[in-house]
């Protein structure tokens, strides 16, 4: 999380408590692929996976029964990250000298307990993954697990574990020149469209920001 609370939230502070989670969730909705991060007695390691938020506080998440981080996740704290849209802010930019180049990106850290799913909550998490992301694909029938001769079916879930994390800690980073001047914003933002950056433009545009301390 950056330490500039200019960049906890792209909401006016206004925002209700509900308006902030709502943003959350969308993150976790829209993105829907994190980073999973945790301690083992070989070190810190990371996994990558699709994220499910089920709405009421918690996430969850698969990974392969091999992978370095399934015989430790059960019972242990770990973090998870959503990184959103990213683009380089050249120093050009800026209506002054004396600024250097940026970064604007969001992310979002979650961190809590994470507990091992039992079988049935593991078919469901698949089942409503590929359900939420082939109703995305325009083209053909949706692809669902009934299309699996059950011996197949029964052979991939062994191979992999489902987890669930209780998300005690919302740790945003939505990072989008907030510290600066709405006509510096709205001219990082006009360099960016033209140089292929338009999800970070779109979202300096929509997400409302407070007025610059400067």
């Amino acid at each position: 999380m950056h330490p500039n609370a200019a960049f906890r939230t792209g909401l006016p502070a206004s925002a209700s408590t509900e308006d902030e989670r709502a943003l959350f969730e969308t993150l976790i909705d829209e993105i829907g692929f994190a980073m999973i991060f945790a301690q083992t007695p070989d070190g810190p390691r990371v996994a990558h996976t699709p994220l499910l938020s089920t709405g009421d506080g918690a996430v969850q998440f698969h990974l392969a029964r091999g992978n370095a981080l399934c015989r430790h996740l059960g019972g242990s704290t770990a973090l998870a990250v959503i990184n959103g849209p990213d683009a380089y802010v050249s120093a050009r930019w800026y209506d002054r000298p004396g600024h250097v180049p940026t970064w604007n990106y969001l992310a979002l850290e979650l961190e809590g307990p994470v507990r091992r799913m039992a079988q049935e909550g593991l078919t469901a998490l698949l089942e409503t993954l590929s359900e939420k992301h082939e109703s995305r694909i325009e083209d053909g029938p949706a692809w669902t697990m009934d299309v699996l001769p059950e011996d197949r079916k029964r052979s991939l879930l062994k191979h992999i574990v489902g987890f669930e994390m209780e998300v005690r800690a919302w740790r945003p980073t939505l990072k989008l020149s907030q510290d600066h001047t709405p006509d510096v914003r709205e001219k990082i933002a006009a360099a960016l469209d033209a140089n292929g950056a338009h999800a970070v433009a779109h979202l300096m545009r929509t997400l409302a920001m407070a007025p610059s301390a400067q």
